[in-house]
Parts: structure tokens; sequence; C-alpha cells
């Protein structure tokens, strides 16, 4: 579990351990991390997800302490800043800084968890994206492509894994908006940028989603929870969204971006 210190990496690696399963949450974040473990029950590896050299070293600890990889939760993401995100003002510092965490980290985690998981017998990745790489957003453009590309490369994994019979299953997962820390941060940048409270924010997101209530942590966890376990054998290369029906609606989109 990548992005494991806070947010929905701790809330996902947290019902995972209630589960049953042997959690190993990775974070950039070293005391956070720890603290997280402690706190969740779990182990603690610190890694920069965008360092290449550093996943070999990861995934052959798991497999040491845990006696093997089942499943990997590509979780680790970056918003990106909020002064700068349309098309006309991003910086290509910071869209390759979004690629590298949001997408490259991805692509290193999916590489090296492959043959792990096929050693251990089988069993399932599974990618962070968002709904934000479902629907356009000219407010958040690196980061919506970011989210775009996790899809894509889902879907590709997903299928050279089946064609080479490796049994890994693949699958994406796109939340709406959730109170992470994370989008907490956006929302007070969104505030100040527009000179309303982030109360404001926070209403405006929650009065676009259909079902009348943000996206708690937890239903993304149980989300995780079902694709990872062996009632979803037969579900590989597939979006798995958990956005209180925010894609299907019709309505006036906010210009914020979600988690």
């Amino acid at each position: 579990m990548t992005g494991g210190a806070s947010g929905l990496g701790f809330a996902i690696a947290k019902r995972l351990a209630e589960d049953g399963a042997r959690v190993v949450i990775t974070d950039i974040q070293h005391e956070q991390g720890k603290a997280a473990a402690v706190e969740g029950g779990f182990a603690f590896i610190k890694q920069d997800v965008c360092d290449e050299r550093h996943w070999p070293e990861v995934i052959s600890e798991v497999e040491h302490n845990c006696g093997g990889l089942h499943f990997l939760i590509n979780n680790a993401g970056v918003l990106g800043p909020r002064d700068a995100a349309d098309p006309e003002t991003t910086r290509l510092a910071d869209w390759r800084r979004i690629f590298a965490v949001n997408v490259e980290s991805v692509f290193l985690g999916c590489r090296a968890a492959i043959p792990a998981i096929h050693r251990s017998g089988g069993g399932s990745i599974v990618n962070m994206s968002s709904v934000a790489g479902l629907t356009a957003t000219p407010f958040a453009t690196a980061y919506g492509a970011s989210k775009a590309a996790v899809r894509q490369l889902t879907q590709s994994v997903a299928q050279y894994c089946a064609e080479h019979k490796l049994r890994v299953r693949c699958n994406s997962l796109h939340p709406g908006t959730v109170l992470t820390p994370l989008w907490l941060q956006h929302a007070r940048e969104t505030a100040q940028q527009l000179n309303i409270a982030v109360s404001a924010v926070i209403e405006e997101a929650r009065l676009t989603t259909p079902l009348g209530e943000l996206t708690r942590a937890e239903d993304v966890a149980a989300a995780v929870a079902f694709i990872v376990s062996d009632d979803a054998r037969q579900i590989t290369g597939e979006k798995l969204v958990v956005d209180g029906g925010y894609t299907h609606c019709d309505t006036y989109r906010p210009s914020i971006a979600t988690s």
C-alpha cells in the first residue's frame, strides 16, 4: 500500500488489516508513516515511489517478511498547485512532478509487483485513479490527465497479465470527493484564491453529488477490500467508481478538483 501514512491510504490499509490481511504501508513521510503503522497494526517501509531503484527492494522486503505478495494498492498521489493548473497556466515542472508521482510510480509499482504476485500464486493490483480521470478537469489539467493515464495503464496491465496467464488481476478505482488531508488542503487553496470560505467549497462539492453527501474514506476502503478479494476473481481491467453518482450527474461541475 503506497501512500499509506494518511488519508485514503491509511483508511484502506486499516480496512484490509481488519479483514485479516498482513498489511505493509509505504510512504515518503517517515515519522507519520511509522505512527500510522503503530496505530493500524501493520508494518511500514519508507519509500519514494518515484525512485525506480527502491521498488525491487520494497517488494523483496515484503516477500521476505510476509511470505509473499498477493496484492498491491498503488495509492500515492499528488494534486499539484491550484494557482497554475489550467491549460494556459500549468507549469511544465508541475506537470512533470504530477505525472511522476501519479503515473510513473504506478507503472513502477505494477512492473515490480507482477512477478512477485505471480510467484505467490496470484492476486490483485488496484491503481488509484479518480473521477477526474473520467471527466474534463480544466481547473486541474495535469491532475486529470494523470488520472486518465492511470486508467489506460490499468487496462493494459490487466490484459497483459491475462494473456500471459500470470494470475494477476488489475483494476482502477475512481473516488469522488473525499475529505482527506490532501483534498482539504486543495479546498483551502481554492477558497483563498476565490476569496470564499472553505466550507463553501466543501458545500459546492456536496451539492453536485447526487446522493447528497461526500464520499467517505471508509467507502473507498470497502470497495478496495472487495476488488482484491476472491469474490472479485472474475473482475479485471475494470474501473470501479465510488463517487455518489457524481460522474453521472448532468448538473454544473464545480471548479474544484476531486480526490
